[in-house]
């Protein structure tokens, strides 16, 4: 399974560096839907992703209609993180997909309204209590695109032990 995590609008540099180290841990494609709240090359985005950004995909938009012209939801399968959807992300069964998207908003509003209206059957949550705005926007990530590569087996990442087996003739 090839994951497609896209950011429309990102504002903390920091999320979206420690994104771009978990596409590259699972080699995810990242797509950055403008406008960004930063400047790419900010000290900032490149601390927090550490020196992974030579091992990721990435690929700029020049605003969300522009992504969604390049990729439309009914030709791919798209997913759209909200607080407000009415299914969980584990309920969807992503194994049967060779290419997933899962979009999510900026930290500050989330995904524009009218999107998620527009594809209420592919909107998704992330199970927390309701008194709580949100979970910070990389840890929702990690989350969703760890539960996708669950689903299909880690897309045969390499394993922990494996490597530590390895080294120390285990």
């Amino acid at each position: 399974m090839k994951i497609n995590v896209v950011l429309v609008e990102p504002e903390i540099p920091q999320n979206t560096g420690n994104i771009a180290r978990t596409c590259a841990a699972t080699d995810s494609k990242l797509h950055l839907v403008h406008p960004l709240g930063f400047d790419i090359s900010e000290k900032q985005v490149k601390r927090a992703g550490l020196d992974y950004w030579d091992k990721v995909d990435i690929e700029e938009h020049a605003s969300l209609p522009a992504f969604l012209e390049k990729y439309p939801p009914s030709e791919n399968n798209m997913y759209f993180l909200t607080t407000k959807g009415q299914k969980s992300y584990t309920e969807v069964d992503f194994s049967k997909f060779e290419n997933v998207f899962i979009l999510f908003g900026k930290e500050t509003k989330g995904l524009p309204e009218e999107l998620l209206l527009d594809n209420l059957e592919t909107a998704i949550r992330i199970p927390m209590k309701k008194d709580l705005r949100s979970l910070n926007l990389s840890n929702s990530v990690a989350i969703v695109v760890y539960e996708l590569l669950r689903q299909a087996n880690f897309n045969e990442l390499e394993e922990t032990s494996i490597y530590l087996n390895e080294k120390y003739d285990l």
